[in-house]
């Protein structure tokens, strides 16, 4: 472990306290980091740039909540350089250690059993007239909803190349295992275990009411056409949005890569849901 890049929450005291922790007490050692602008200034450190940090670090260390990891494991992409989630919001689905446990886990940092769990990540295309217009990626959920007025639109499913149904709708969630506990689990879809290799289709608010999330294969191609409806957008982890247009298709697959989380310790993803979703209480 050479080199280490620093992502963290921009903005927040917090977040730059943790890592100015985290330099002094890796100070002894032989590690270079690689620290994004925004957090490098406030440090009065040397920076390297957000998008280039992956393809040069061994390992990337993300201080914050759930969103900030959503955002870096889109700039991670296909690199393959594992992430190390330090919590320091809400919920904390899929950061791995809380602010203080990372003090007490830096020597595992640097052993050799060190053990990573891979998340499927999803592709989504938008095509009009023929023509692809983006390519992004996600981590959590593609979503397609109104942006302002909450008024039903209505869209043809395909899933590989064969028609499905068309489902008239405020929105839909197409959502991998990990963003099954965030917009999906809201709209009524299923909690899938996060390394499962499936993705599930759940509909907002369907006019009809047999319309029901279904869990698919990640194998299959799903594609979206928009027949009605103004003002319907594309969003990714909540994150990204794109406006789209009546006759716009929305292509979603599977990404060829995989997001790479370090595991520290013995997580138990039942104890995660006890305590995050108050199960029991």
């Amino acid at each position: 472990m050479k080199k280490i890049g620093i992502y963290a929450k921009k903005n927040d005291p917090e977040a730059i306290k943790a890592v100015k922790g985290l330099l002094e007490a890796l100070e002894k050692r032989k590690v270079e980091f690689l620290i994004e602008p925004d957090v490098a200034s406030v440090l009065g450190k040397k920076s390297c740039q957000r998008d280039e940090i992956p393809d040069a670090a061994d390992l990337i260390i993300v201080f914050g909540g759930d969103g900030t990891i959503l955002g870096v494991a889109r700039t991670v992409g296909d690199s393959g350089v594992p992430i190390l989630g330090v919590n320091l919001g809400g919920l904390g689905f899929i950061t791995e250690l809380d602010r203080d446990e990372i003090y007490q886990n830096i020597d595992m940092l640097f052993a050799d059993e060190c053990c990573y769990e891979e998340r499927i990540m999803l592709l989504a295309d938008v095509y009009r007239e023929g023509k692809t217009l983006i390519q992004h990626n996600a981590l959590n959920d593609v979503v397609l909803n109104k942006s302002a007025l909450s008024r039903m639109f209505e869209i043809d499913i395909d899933i590989n190349d064969r028609y499905v149904t068309t489902f008239r709708a405020d929105g839909l969630i197409i959502s991998t295992p990990t963003g099954s506990t965030a917009h999906s689990l809201s709209a009524g879809g299923p909690i899938l275990y996060p390394t499962l290799e499936s993705f599930v289709v759940t509909p907002i608010c369907p006019h009809t009411l047999t319309s029901r999330p279904i869990v698919l294969p990640d194998t299959f191609v799903l594609n979206i056409n928009i027949k009605s409806g103004d003002d319907v957008h594309l969003t990714l982890d909540g994150q990204v949005g794109f406006p789209t247009k009546v006759n716009d298709r929305v292509g979603i697959r599977k990404a060829d890569y995989k997001t790479k989380f370090l595991v520290l310790h013995g997580r138990d993803y039942f104890e995660l849901l006890r305590t995050k979703l108050k199960w029991g209480e």
